[in-house]
């Protein structure tokens, strides 16, 4: 692997700039819009082959960072100049040496893969694995709320099938913590369950079955670190097609439609044994590769304060190329996540330009492995190349879609922290509303970088454009998602609204200096679940802690 030279080369790095084409989207009005559109026309361009962990394109658009984060006269702060080496296992399933079948009163149905059926290579998996299924509801415990799914089931050996959604009592930032796959296969593991099968609610699938399917070859990746392992323990794990798992119930007495009727309701589902076993075999093709974090330091100006940081992120990483849709195959990550990379580099450039400079030392930390479960940024939170004890703060942008004119920011995070209050002042003097997430079973606020801070004990938010419910932008990013997210026309060519990305930027330099600046360290407020992280983390302190 030649990543230091390739990283190192700036003639590489403008050789790469000047072959690119210019988008065929809007036209900058202003220098703010030009410089952030230049960022993501590189970085989504076909030539990085949508930067796939590990690959020749993500290198390429790891050089690209670099060269911005020297020019802005940061500092490297990684383990070995600006980088932080990141190990990963790398997996593929092959099907044709692979099997699942539903056994039934000896009678074997073959669930096919792709149409029926796809793998989870993220979880530990045995070779061969047979069990009797058992149906778990939501498959969730969460005692905070007084909901057990798994109350009085015995899962001892089997796999628990499972309906993706929570019930109404688990409401707010909680539907998102509960839904985490590491909090859901903590609590099926302890119930005794050697595996799951999860079952998407259709009504609340971010984007079609078949493009899930299509993606099913992909190369997933996993820390080769045991310790950094959320699924330590998953002898098998997948995802059952809607539209095929009524097949599950048969002879249960329940009906899938009936049970997705109570989902909708956010009602509890009843927990039974299903007359069926699993058995599977999974063959897997294993490699091993490397790929960077990418870590730069803006020192902080004040000698008590600059000793503490702040940490930016947006992560690099997108699906590379894969299955293709209407004759494309190259998953450039145009919004997911150039868009979030070009905003770190102006903030960079912005703050590394103040005077005076933020009084907390600022680090901007554009991460790799997001696209296959935030891994980038859970290396870095747990073993960061700063004291861990020194960062006060996580600021994260992922996707955050300037599809329509700013007038409100959305805020994953917003009543958690402090940091909530911080955005109210800097989104007030910019005229700007400030909402939360107004779709919770979304689960943004697990399913992005700020999380694995979270988890760390740090006050931590992402931020997005913002829109009201039932409103034209929320049709808008309803539309992109459907459409766009994690398919190739995540693109150079789809509509922007420059002014909402400037917009976005300026809200985020702001937001990070007012954190920097201000005299007191971000704090969880009183009342916030995700406060037991840092103090399960205090040195005599035991707490309930089911990460």
């Amino acid at each position: 692997m030649t990543v230091t030279t390739s990283l190192r080369s700036a003639g590489a790095v403008s050789a790469l700039v000047a072959t690119l084409g210019v988008a065929q989207g809007p036209k900058p009005a202003n220098d703010d819009e030009t410089r952030w559109l230049r960022h993501v026309t590189v970085l989504a361009d076909d030539a990085l082959e949508g930067r796939q962990t590990g690959s020749e394109g993500y290198r390429k658009a790891a050089a690209y960072v670099v060269s911005h984060f020297e020019k802005a006269g940061l500092k490297p702060a990684g383990s070995k100049g600006f980088l932080q080496s990141v190990s990963f296992s790398q997996r593929r399933i092959l099907e044709d040496q692979s099997r699942v079948v539903l056994v039934r009163d000896g009678n074997e149905d073959v669930l096919q893969f792709g149409s029926d059926i796809t793998i989870n290579l993220r979880a530990e998996l045995k070779p061969s694995v047979e069990a009797p299924l058992v149906f778990a509801g939501y498959g969730l415990s969460a005692p905070d709320v007084g909901h057990n799914d798994l109350a009085g089931l015995d899962l001892a050996g089997k796999v628990a099938v499972y309906i993706g959604g929570t019930p109404a009592a688990i409401s707010g930032p909680l539907v998102a913590h509960y839904q985490h796959a590491a909090v859901r296969w903590s609590a099926l593991r302890a119930a005794g369950a050697i595996g799951a099968i999860s079952i998407p609610n259709p009504k609340a699938m971010e984007q079609p079955w078949e493009r899930t399917a299509a993606n099913r070859l992909n190369p997933v990746m996993m820390l080769t670190d045991p310790r950094l392992n959320d699924l330590t323990g998953m002898q098998v794990s997948a995802t059952v097609n809607p539209t095929r798992a009524e097949r599950l119930f048969a002879g249960s007495g329940h009906t899938l439609a009936d049970l997705l009727a109570l989902v909708d309701a956010k009602k509890p589902l009843p927990r039974f044994g299903l007359p069926v076993s699993l058995r599977a075999r999974v063959t897997l093709d294993s490699t091993s590769l490397q790929s960077e974090n990418i870590v730069a330091l803006l020192p902080g100006s004040d000698p008590t304060l600059a000793p503490e940081h702040v940490v930016l992120t947006a992560h690099l990483d997108h699906l590379g190329v894969g299955a293709p849709v209407n004759g494309d195959r190259i998953y450039n990550g145009a919004m997911d996540n150039a868009s979030g990379i070009a905003t770190l580099l102006e903030v960079a450039r912005r703050l590394a330009e103040s005077q005076p400079r933020p009084k907390r030392s600022v680090l901007f930390v554009a991460v790799t492995g997001e696209e296959h479960g935030l891994l980038g940024s859970r290396y870095f939170a747990g073993e960061p190349t700063v004291p861990k004890s020194t960062i006060v703060a996580n600021i994260n942008m992922d996707m955050f879609l300037p599809l329509f004119p700013m007038k409100s920011v959305m805020v994953l995070g917003l009543d958690e922290s402090d940091l909530g209050d911080r955005v109210r002042d800097v989104a007030t003097r910019m005229g700007l509303g400030v909402n939360a997430d107004p779709q919770p079973e979304r689960n943004r606020f697990t399913r992005s970088d700020q999380y694995s801070f979270i988890r760390q004990g740090i006050p931590a938010l992402a931020l997005k454009v913002g829109f009201e419910p039932g409103s034209p932008a929320a049709e808008s990013d309803a539309v992109w998602t459907k459409q766009r997210y994690h398919a190739p026309s995540d693109d150079l060519q789809q509509p922007m609204d420059l002014g909402a990305a400037a917009t976005f930027t300026r809200l985020i330099a702001s937001l990070s200096a007012e954190v920097a600046n201000h005299a007191a360290k971000p704090r969880w407020k009183d009342n916030s679940f995700f406060r037991r992280f840092a103090t399960a983390r205090q040195p005599g302190v035991s707490s309930h802690l089911t990460q």
